[in-house]
């Protein structure tokens, strides 16, 4: 009896974890993050509403009211011009973070204990959140660079191209960040209060609507602690690059990032955005390999 009852016990053959299997699960993850956009049209709209209100309609008016105030003696640039690289900083800072939120989503649901208990290593999860995140922010900041002849930006392929590059980084460490912050919130509320928490000063602190030069000691310290910083210098610079101003006007309205008097050069500040969205999705990582 005992024999017949253990001839009919089916055995589960669980497959062996590999990088090709890795491999096939960031890849789905990522296209799981595509679906999720694709179908949120709210989300796609609500997005993109306050960048455009700060180009459009904040970017507008303040450019009647310091109009002198954007004059060098080289000539005058529009404030919708100098604010366009922060706008397009803020369009994929929104939604990356709220890519990152599907985590906590997904863990009050219980699809992320299902994730996790896939034979796969849960660096490959991050990893395609991550990833998935910067594209789905990228894609939607694809909308914010159709708007660049609003802010007197060129459409210059080269331009658009770099620009969309930063963007993808910016938007890596973005999700790195908020992947991070979700490791360990287990609801929707306490996350979005810290997100709040975190996106608003790092948003006033990033150079994104005023020049870093001529700042106050104490400000000028926060700002260079601010990862976002180094994100929205070098769009400035690429978009500056390809307007016609001068030196005294370049000096003025795209002064660069300072340590103690000494130019951080862009290349510099660029690996210092990739190697931030790095290291939190390292922390994220080991996060995830502890907690659930």
């Amino acid at each position: 009896m005992g024999t017949e009852a253990a001839s009919d016990v089916v055995r589960v053959r669980v497959p062996e974890r590999s990088a090709r299997h890795d491999l096939r699960a960031i890849k789905i993850v990522l296209h799981r993050e595509l679906i999720r956009f694709w179908r949120d049209r709210m989300r796609m709209v609500s997005g993109l509403v306050q960048p455009v209100l700060w180009l459009l309609v904040m970017g507008t008016g303040l450019s009647n009211l310091v109009r002198g105030g954007t004059t060098a003696a080289g000539g005058t640039v529009d404030l919708r011009t100098f604010i366009f690289p922060g706008v397009c900083a803020m369009s994929v800072m929104f939604t990356a973070m709220f890519s990152a939120a599907s985590i906590v989503w997904d863990r009050e649901f219980g699809f992320l204990r299902e994730m996790l208990v896939a034979p796969i290593s849960r660096a490959s999860i991050v990893i395609g959140k991550c990833v998935g995140g910067a594209l789905v922010a990228t894609l939607q900041g694809v909308v914010i660079l159709a708007l660049a002849g609003l802010a007197h930006v060129p459409y210059h392929p080269m331009l658009l191209l770099e620009l969309l590059g930063m963007m993808f980084l910016c938007a890596f460490a973005l999700t790195g960040f908020g992947v991070m912050l979700a490791a360990r919130i287990t609801n929707m509320q306490a996350f979005f209060a810290l997100n709040q928490m975190a996106l608003m000063p790092m948003m006033f602190l990033s150079g994104a609507l005023y020049p870093l030069n001529g700042l106050p000691g104490w400000l000028a310290v926060l700002t260079r602690f601010n990862p976002l910083t180094y994100a929205v210098d070098p769009m400035r610079h690429i978009v500056f690059r390809y307007l016609h101003a001068d030196a005294a006007l370049r000096a003025r309205f795209n002064p660069g990032v300072t340590w103690n008097g000494w130019h951080v050069p862009i290349w510099l500040e660029i690996v210092i955005v990739a190697a931030m969205g790095l290291a939190m999705m390292g922390v994220a990582i080991v996060e995830f390999r502890h907690g659930d």
